[in-house]
């Protein structure tokens, strides 16, 4: 799809496109949904104090999401595959500030090192190496240093015509908040509506010690999507 077909579908958006010209694309492609309802107490102590955090008919939300970066670069260059293209993992949370919803990481990282030390230099994002691989309905990440652990076998159904209020809860956001010191940074992008389709978990490993008290058992909710092209504007600080 061409930029400006990108641009001009802003019916799903829940405010105007951001002013000014973007500054990056990418592509998430071939994603994993993974959502937990989790306990608001043990989730607000993650979350900086200046954010509040969003709830689906009272139920703060916790997601993995795993898909592959692909393609990401500035507006003016093209990508270079062998470090704009890599699979990621993160781990959100749902917020809101002032007027705006968005999402807050709790985790990412990336499956090739050098993509991630340019990533948290660039953007100021948390990224961190772990070792990944991903073969046809199958993904695997793992991280030493930090006990974590991801496994999925799985396979895909069919389209998900009709999207309920939790299904877009938990896929459209439209902007990401992250804690830097004592401000907020704020990166607002624009896609068209994620494809949704249906996911069969045949095999599910999720070990991350440092949200075992938030993620547990199998997921509640979970969805496919084959991609989004993706317009990213720059950081706005308060």
């Amino acid at each position: 799809m061409k930029n400006q077909d990108i641009l001009a579908a802003t019916a799903h958006r829940p405010w105007p496109l951001p002013s000014g010209p973007w500054r990056y694309y990418q592509e998430w492609n071939r994603a994993l949904f993974l959502h937990w309802p989790v306990d608001y107490g043990l989730l607000r102590i993650l979350v900086p104090a200046m954010l509040d955090i969003d709830l689906q008919e009272g139920q703060p939300w916790v997601s993995l999401v795993a898909f592959d970066m692909e393609n990401i670069r500035p507006r003016i260059l093209p990508a270079f595959p062998p470090i704009s293209d890599f699979h990621e993992i993160n781990i959100r949370t749902y917020v809101r500030h002032k007027d705006k919803s968005g999402v807050y990481f709790l985790s990412i990282e990336g499956g090739k090192r050098i993509s991630c030390g340019i990533a948290k230099s660039l953007s100021g994002l948390p990224y961190r190496y772990s070792q990944m691989s991903r073969q046809e309905n199958t993904y695997r990440s793992t991280n030493a240093s930090y006990g974590d652990r991801f496994q999925a076998e799985y396979t895909i159904g069919a389209p998900i015509v009709q999207k309920n209020a939790l299904d877009r809860f938990l896929t459209e956001r439209y902007a990401l908040f992250q804690d830097h010191g004592q401000t907020l940074d704020c990166f607002e992008i624009h896609h068209i509506e994620w494809p949704a389709f249906q996911l069969d978990l045949k095999s599910l490993t999720v070990q991350y010690p440092r949200f075992s008290h938030l993620i547990q058992g199998s997921p509640a909710q979970v969805h496919y999507s084959s991609g989004v092209q993706v317009l990213a504007w720059g950081r706005k600080r308060y």
